[in-house]
């Protein structure tokens, strides 16, 4: 599939111009006289005008704020080829991100010899007076020296003040002498698909470069670019090395980080995604304050909620999210949620998607007290939980076994005392197949629940994390020792 921007490689504000010009010149024309013609046409230059100005006042007014960045990095074995995220995405700190993980779109890839020191590069843009300045978590992690460069020429050392994987936002912070210009932020709740946004950055080393678009989209998520995601997608033309620089509207405030492109070219195909400024600005003041990020945590599994599950849950409208699962003692188990309740509201604000409400549940501070409206067995109940503190390492350790589950169609649990007695196992000869996916690529293979799966790529497991641990280490296809009784074979899945 290739996808194609609708106006061409930087040619949107030249269509809008087109448009109107058509609109103002030919379809009126032959049905009224000259002079009004001439007068509609004064009109519409008039609005060009103004649009005009407004873009060269927003770019007066933010470009003094966005900042260059160089990064620098020695590095002392090969890297890995390819990117974590495949061919289809492409982080702007495009050079520093192919150093690190080589050249996707290359058919001869060279991994770097050891100590050698690479350079990349990214946007920025300056948020605080006393110099602190928000950009993605990809262009300045693990750099050795971050070297941030003005609007008016001035260079400075830069300090790394944290960063977050799970959003792409990190936070950087240069000292001056003199107050820095900054960028107003905005806010990304009321914005607003199809309003105008205007992107500026580097993009390939060009510094103070503005391109204009509209808001195509927003709440984009399962993108796999970041583990917390509610992206802004934009057709404002970006490219790599605008990683990190603002996304404005038209007032010239910042509604959001541009962080990523889809692209089969390695260059704009007319769809970008910004992280929201809301995020990003709540995880900044945590960046700030303690040089990490603690999220809130609730203790469940939530799924989207069908048009089937509703009615099987007895709802009529199919709304809110559904509870899956429950964590045993978390904040949630302790206050009485329990599997298959829906959740429809919290704080008395619809609750929309899993998405959504996985990130405002995240962003809230531990400890604070929360309000969910629930509808369980026909009845419509309230709960208020006290939120606990998330780990994220669990968490992304548990999204990981989630994401391979779905990859190879079934579940595995821990062998116990009991299940291998009831199977005829022997405990710590791997882990026990817990269920199994309808027609998933483990039922075509033959695997059923109560299997015993005693290797990965022929390295023997003993639990689930070993099991997850070496599915990890593998490549595109999975060997799978399976035992079913006192019988064992090899099963070879390959991965989509």
């Amino acid at each position: 599939m290739h996808l194609i921007s609708r106006f061409g490689r930087g040619t949107f504000p030249a269509a809008v111009l087109l448009g109107l010009l058509m609109f103002f010149f030919l379809a009126p024309a032959g049905i009224r006289p000259v002079a009004a013609r001439a007068d509609e046409e004064d009109q519409a230059i008039q609005v060009l005008e103004r649009a005009s100005q407004a873009f060269t006042r927003v770019a007066k007014q933010a470009m003094p704020a966005v900042v260059f960045i160089k990064v620098e990095k020695t590095i002392e074995a090969p890297q890995r080829q390819g990117t974590p995220f495949g061919d289809q995405f492409d982080f702007f700190g495009d050079d520093f991100f192919r150093h690190f993980f080589g050249d996707p779109r290359s058919p001869r890839r060279q991994t770097p010899p050891r100590q050698q020191r690479q350079v990349g590069q990214g946007s920025g843009f300056i948020v605080s007076r006393d110099g602190y300045i928000l950009t993605n978590n990809h262009v300045v992690r693990d750099a050795d020296k971050i070297t941030v460069r003005l609007h008016d020429g001035r260079e400075f050392e830069a300090e790394h003040i944290g960063g977050d994987p799970q959003s792409e936002v990190a936070v950087i912070k240069i000292d001056s002498d003199d107050d820095l210009p900054v960028i107003a932020m905005g806010d990304s709740n009321i914005l607003e698909i199809g309003e105008w946004v205007i992107a500026i950055g580097n993009p390939f080393g060009l510094s103070e470069t503005l391109t204009v678009g509209v808001v195509s989209a927003k709440g984009r998520s399962g993108i796999g670019l970041a583990d917390y995601e509610d992206f802004i997608q934009t057709d404002a033309a970006i490219n790599p090395g605008n990683s990190g620089g603002p996304l404005l509207n038209i007032n010239g405030e910042v509604i959001g980080i541009n962080t990523a492109i889809f692209t089969r070219s390695g260059g704009y195909m007319g769809i970008g995604f910004a992280v929201p400024i809301n995020m990003a600005r709540a995880i900044k003041e945590q960046l700030v304050a303690t040089g990490e990020v603690t999220r809130g945590h609730l203790g469940i599994m939530i799924q989207e909620l069908t048009s089937e599950l509703a009615e099987s849950f007895g709802l009529k409208d199919p709304r809110g999210i559904l509870i899956g699962d429950v964590v045993p003692d978390s904040p949630a188990d302790k206050h009485g949620l329990k599997q298959g309740d829906i959740l429809l509201k919290r704080d008395g604000r619809e609750i929309k998607d899993v998405a959504s409400f996985r990130n405002e549940v995240a962003l809230t501070a531990p400890g604070t007290t929360i309000e969910l409206t629930i509808f369980r067995e026909g009845e419509t109940l309230k709960k208020t939980i006290e939120m606990g503190t998330l780990d994220d390492t669990k968490v992304v350790t548990m999204e990981k076994e989630e994401a391979w589950q779905e990859k190879l169609g079934f579940k595995v649990q821990q062998l116990t005392d009991e299940t291998a007695a009831r199977f005829g196992y022997e405990l710590g000869s791997g882990v026990l197949v817990e269920e199994v996916r309808p027609h998933g690529p483990a039922a075509r293979a033959g695997i059923r629940p109560g299997n015993l799966i005693a290797s990965i790529n022929r390295q023997p497991v003993r639990t689930p994390e070993e099991f997850y641990q070496a599915l990890e280490a593998g490549g595109n296809t999975v060997l799978l020792q399976v035992r079913d009784g006192r019988h064992s074979r090899f099963v070879a899945i390959r991965l989509n």
